[in-house]
């Protein structure tokens, strides 16, 4: 009988059917309730994975908070599962059908055999898996504490992607030696949304860097509560400090700082110095790669705290960029409402000036402005006087003034006020700025560069070139200031650039210090006004033809009056002897062709008869018919300090030299269209206040000059080869003595002279120059520098680029010094403009 058995099955279908018959059977005749056992285990472990993950997605909302990595591999291993599952029993509809004798028995023995033991493996792996889930008590944990914490910044930030991405790779480049790095400019202008963009960035960047640390400084620094903020972030809670000392805590953070790479965010320092090492950080570590950033209103203290070479000046956004922000703010609701309102809303965002500050603040203010007459009456209000539109005194002015009461002299607020008396976005000339200066006795004869200085570190003033600019909203504080906020101390009436045809009215000068109504159309000053406190009459740049009699008899304060450029007057009227303070008269582009004998009576110490612009000195004619007659009139004026003149031709220059008074007085002197100039070195050297010299369109091939002045200008000399003869140089020394040449220049400018070969024989120190400016000068193949040449200082040589390419230099060590100092002609005056 086996052996029949034998014939008819192999060895392993035998194994397999006492096996059935041993027990397995169930994977057989079981198959249909197993298969629907692993659907309903399946559902509940789905179940449990829904549960699960619904209490991770609600913790996920929370900040700073990630599923584990344990629930994470689960629901993984759960989505497998459920697809092998979903594959099982496709195949089981199939597997039932072979089944037969009740379900106890199959067509196919072995494959329902092999197919119902899976089902059972598998339902006990779900089983298993479902009880893992239920185990799971930690399903969600808090993220370990970042580089950095986010900050929250506006939602419309625009105009700072350029100099963010610098200021960025100045932090993270390893190889640069950048360890302090500075941010200034005006307030208002967005140094903190940078700051705070800096600091986001090392949430969503790659860096190296172990701890980011924030702290506020501001104007009354709390070093203390900076302590706070650094330890804080190195892990030292307030409790675990309540009783150390300073000292104990700056210790603390030494020890902690100094085996990590760190970067320190100080937002709005003022001028103190904060001192880093007083406060624990390890200003060592800076070697290895940490940084330190900081903004500031200041461009001085970006020296005082130690970034020499990485400052960056934020300047105010473009038109493009200040709209973009404007709109934003504004929102389109409102923008879309009316046809004519966003040409408008553009007029709007120009009175801004490219301020975020004033943007946000204007553009919050309109967010719910609908009708086109609301705008146009917006307009009227920031043209007239910014100070009267909503919230632009508080938030706006009120926070620019703060750099202006953190001057530390009066003297400097008063030259600051000053500069709003010019018209809206000019450019004031640097010297003829300093001289209003010193005739109204904010500054003596040596500090008004310091001053101005002072002003543009502060970002109150705008330095490029030959002049300076007030920025629009600086000058919308500093006319609110002095009519409103020191209205008794101060009053202006400034009604520059307006368009005016006549002058204002008498009752609106009373009781005002100082007026401007310069570059208006005022033809004519028919009232006398009654101002005993007015100091300052700036009436430059008018139509005026007359002036009554009696205009100045109640001016007795009055110290500067200018006139110039009122082409149409002719004569001063004998009354400007009641102006017994006047110090500085402008006359300047006008028509007067004498001086009153009544002006000898004045203790003038700057007499404008000239420009350097354009000369109204002519050819034998000085302010009159008889040049000779007039310099003696000038010459009679006992207290006259200074005098500026523009001499035209031969003549008007023989007829300056009779007269050694005015030489000695002349702080600014014009020379043009002079065949023949009679003026040597000799004279030049005995012109001690000579501060200016500009000599235009004349032949100078026999004549040298040395300027002991600070800025020395020729222009159109065609037939001059060198400015400085050492032939004729050591003429002059033997009898006066060693010269030291240009030790007092600052701006050395020479245009069109096609014949030049060399400024001097040998290379000279220049230790005030700034700048040197080379224009069409073909021949002129060297510069008299050498290595130590203005030393220390940051000097600009601007040109063609073609010309300087093809310099010599002294040696290369000379070459190596300068080569950093060059800017192309028109990308200076770009950045002279800026």
């Amino acid at each position: 009988m086996g052996g029949i058995i034998s014939t008819f099955f192999s060895a392993d279908t035998i194994r397999s059917i006492l096996s059935y018959v041993g027990g397995e059977a169930k994977y057989i005749w079981g198959l249909k309730g197993n298969l629907d056992d692993l659907q309903t285990e399946t559902e509940n472990l789905i179940a449990k994975k829904l549960d699960l993950l619904n209490k991770v997605r609600l913790a996920e909302q929370q900040a700073r908070i990630r599923r584990t990595t344990t629930v994470e591999l689960w629901f993984k291993r759960v989505e497998e599962m459920e697809t092998k599952v979903e594959n099982l029993q496709k195949e089981g509809d199939q597997q039932i059908d072979r089944l037969c004798l009740g379900g106890f028995c199959s067509t196919d023995l072995i494959s329902s055999y092999d197919f119902g033991k899976k089902v059972e493996n598998l339902r006990e792996k779900v089983i298993e898996l479902k009880k893992e889930g239920e185990a799971m008590k930690e399903v969600y944990e808090g993220l370990p504490e970042g580089a950095a914490v986010e900050k929250a910044v506006d939602r419309t930030i625009v105009g700072q992607e350029s100099i963010l991405d610098r200021v960025w790779r100045c932090i993270t480049d390893q190889e640069k030696n950048e360890e302090i790095i500075g941010l200034y400019g005006m307030g208002g202008i967005g140094k903190t949304t940078l700051l705070k963009q800096v600091n986001n960035k090392f949430c969503s960047e790659e860096h190296d860097f172990d701890v980011v640390i924030w702290s506020v400084v501001s104007r009354e620094p709390n070093l203390n509560q900076i302590q706070e903020d650094v330890g804080k972030r190195i892990g030292f809670s307030k409790n675990s400090w309540q009783d150390k000392s300073f000292e104990e805590r700056a210790s603390d953070i030494t020890n902690t700082l100094k085996h990590k790479k760190f970067v320190l965010l100080l937002d709005d320092i003022w001028e103190s110095e904060i001192d880093l090492t007083k406060l624990g950080v390890p200003l060592q570590t800076l070697d290895s790669g940490s940084r330190t950033v900081f903004t500031t209103r200041f461009e001085g203290t970006c020296g005082k705290m130690g970034a020499h070479k990485n400052r960056y000046k934020v300047f105010c956004l473009g038109d493009d960029d200040a709209w973009k922000l404007f709109e934003g703010v504004v929102g389109r609701y409102v923008l879309n409402k009316h046809p004519d309102i966003p040409k408008l809303a553009e007029d709007v965002a120009r009175q801004c000036h490219g301020l975020p500050l004033a943007l946000k603040t204007v553009g919050k203010a309109m967010a719910s402005k609908v009708y086109p007459e609301e705008w146009k009456e917006a307009i009227e209000i920031l043209s007239a006087s910014a100070s009267k539109f909503e919230g632009m005194e508080k938030k706006v002015l009120s926070s620019l003034k703060f750099s202006y009461d953190s001057l530390p002299k009066d003297e400097l607020r008063s030259c600051l006020l000053y500069c709003c008396l010019f018209p809206e976005d000019s450019e004031i000339l640097i010297t003829e700025l300093i001289e209003y200066w010193k005739s109204e006795g904010f500054v003596d004869s040596s500090s008004g560069w310091g001053v101005l200085g002072a002003l543009v570190r502060a970002c109150l003033l705008e330095g490029g070139g030959d002049g300076v600019k007030m920025h629009d909203m600086i000058r919308d504080m500093a006319l609110w200031i002095a009519n409103e906020i020191e209205k008794e101390e101060e009053n202006f009436l400034v009604r520059a650039g307006v368009g005016l045809t006549d002058a204002p009215k008498i009752e609106e000068w009373e009781g005002v210090k100082r007026i401007s109504l310069t570059e208006n159309k005022i033809q004519s000053l028919p009232q006398i006004p009654n101002c005993p406190r007015l100091q300052t009459l700036l009436l430059a740049d008018n139509h005026i033809k007359e002036i009554t009699e009696s205009f100045f008899q109640s001016l007795p304060s009055l110290r500067v009056l200018n006139l110039s450029e009122n082409d149409s007057l002719t004569q001063l009227p004998v009354g400007i002897s009641s102006l017994v303070s006047l110090h500085h008269l402008d006359l300047s582009f006008t028509g007067v062709r004498g001086l009153p004998q009544e002006l000898k009576a004045l203790v003038l110490r700057m007499l404008h008869c000239g420009s350097a612009h354009r000369p109204i000195v002519e050819e034998g004619n000085v302010l009159s018919d008889d040049a000779e007659s007039l310099m003696k009139e000038i010459h009679c004026l006992e207290h006259l300090n200074l005098i500026t003149l523009s001499l035209h031709g031969s003549r008007g220059v023989e007829n300056f030299l009779k007269f050694p008074k005015l030489q000695n007085i002349t702080r600014a002197l014009t020379i043009e269209d002079c065949n023949s100039l009679p003026l040597n070195l000799l004279h030049l050297a005995n012109m001690e206040h000579l501060e200016e010299l500009y000599i235009d369109d004349s032949n100078l091939e026999d004549w040298n000059v040395d300027c002991a002045g600070e800025w020395l200008r020729i222009v159109g000399c065609d037939d001059m080869e060198e400015i400085i003869s050492v032939e004729k140089l050591s003429e002059v020394s033997e009898m006066m003595g060693e010269l030291n040449l240009f030790t007092q220049l600052e701006f050395l400018v020479i245009r069109k002279a096609s014949n030049l070969e060399r400024i001097y024989r040998d290379p000279l120190p220049f230790p005030q120059l700034n700048r040197i400016s080379i224009l069409k000068c073909p021949k002129l193949k060297k510069l008299p520098l050498n290595s130590s040449s203005a030393k220390g200082r940051k000097i600009v040589i601007s040109g063609d680029r073609e010309w300087w390419e093809e310099l010599q230099w002294e040696d290369q060590a000379t070459q190596n010094a300068f080569s950093p100092c060059f800017l192309p002609e028109l990308q200076w005056e770009d950045q002279a403009r800026l």
